[in-house]
């Protein structure tokens, strides 16, 4: 999905395309290519890079012919590549990190609050950087959430083989020069959060490593859910980028609101209620540049999808993507002579 967010307003406008996957997960992006050549693409026109995070510095710090990058990665990585491509004043787009936060009214709709929790928290093992991973839940309806969620859980997480049908949910990704390294951080927080003692586990927090003896098997992370006292701590601020959820209480809609928004990150935020006025209302005082209104992640191809704050800049999809991958130029013809004239002295 990501990729073609890219090459579809890319190829459309015009352009020819260097794509360079991340070093985790090559393969898709590479049978991608093959499909288009299969096509008929030309030579030339669409071109997949692999390689480490070196090679994509690379190519925008020494190669003046690109006039355009866009990057979906972490914090430190789009702001490593908006300082490179300043060198040569390329334009960029940046879809980088989030906390979103979640929302949850004491009118909202238990069942589909829950269904919808998790969805924005245990997709693709929580490695979706517009997760819900802050979950805000109205005081009164707090237990009866935990309860609900807990249940859900316990009765639809099937953990195992991705290539197996009957699991839906996978291991974590393994960079390849140390495949422990993501599995490592993500259990870090756990483990910081499991001492922490404003923190409570509700859920999970089991994780298995592949065998020492045969090396099958693979860094699982069971879906985890904490609840938080206070918003400031680590598991509450930074993104884990696995499936950990935190929940915290909240008892006023501005209250809500403010600790929503109290984040360096700004991707994406949501609302779960029946009233339709607060909803229209949050939309506007959430400050993301995605909000979903009972439910999460839907990104249709027609609609925007870009970020805030230090999420970053620009927007995939949509018209917005077709402006980001080509430019506007002014040309005037003149078609009658031109007379001399005192107003150019």
């Amino acid at each position: 999905m990501t990729m073609m967010w890219k090459v579809a307003p890319a190829l459309a406008c015009g352009n020819t395309m260097l794509y360079k996957p991340s070093e985790s997960t090559p393969i898709t992006a590479r049978r991608v290519a093959e499909l288009f050549a299969e096509a008929g693409m030309p030579p030339g026109v669409l071109n997949v890079v692999p390689g480490l995070g070196d090679t994509a510095a690379a190519l925008v710090k020494d190669y003046p012919q690109i006039r355009k990058v866009s990057v979906t990665g972490s914090l430190g990585t789009g702001m490593n590549v908006a300082q490179q491509s300043a060198a040569t004043l390329k334009r960029t787009t940046l879809e980088l990190g989030g906390k979103s936060p979640l929302l949850i009214f004491e009118d909202a709709t238990l069942e589909s609050a829950v269904n919808v929790a998790i969805m924005g928290n245990f997709a693709n093992n929580g490695q979706v950087c517009s997760n819900c991973t802050r979950v805000y839940v109205h005081k009164n309806i707090l237990n009866d959430f935990l309860e609900l969620l807990v249940s859900r859980l316990k009765q639809s997480v099937v953990m195992g083989n991705n290539m197996n049908t009957s699991t839906n949910m996978g291991p974590l990704i393994m960079p390849p020069l140390s495949p422990s390294s993501h599995f490592d951080r993500v259990k870090g927080f756990i483990d910081r959060a499991k001492q922490d003692p404003r923190a409570t586990l509700i859920y999970g927090g089991n994780t298995t490593e592949p065998s020492p003896s045969s090396g099958e098997g693979g860094y699982f992370v069971e879906p985890t859910v904490f609840q938080c006292d206070t918003d400031d701590m680590e598991l509450v601020r930074e993104e884990v980028f696995g499936p950990v959820m935190a929940v915290m209480a909240f008892e006023s809609e501005e209250e809500a609101v403010s600790r929503a928004n109290d984040s360096i990150y700004g991707l994406g935020a949501g609302v779960m209620t029946n009233d339709a006025k607060r909803a229209h209302r949050l939309a506007k005082q959430l400050i993301a540049g995605n909000i979903w209104i009972n439910n999460w992640n839907l990104s249709p191809i027609e609609m925007p999808f870009g970020p805030f704050k230090m999420s970053g800049y620009g927007n995939e999809c949509g018209v917005h993507a077709i402006e980001n991958y080509s430019q506007v130029k002014h040309v005037n013809f003149e078609m009658g002579e031109v007379a001399a004239s005192d107003t150019y002295f």
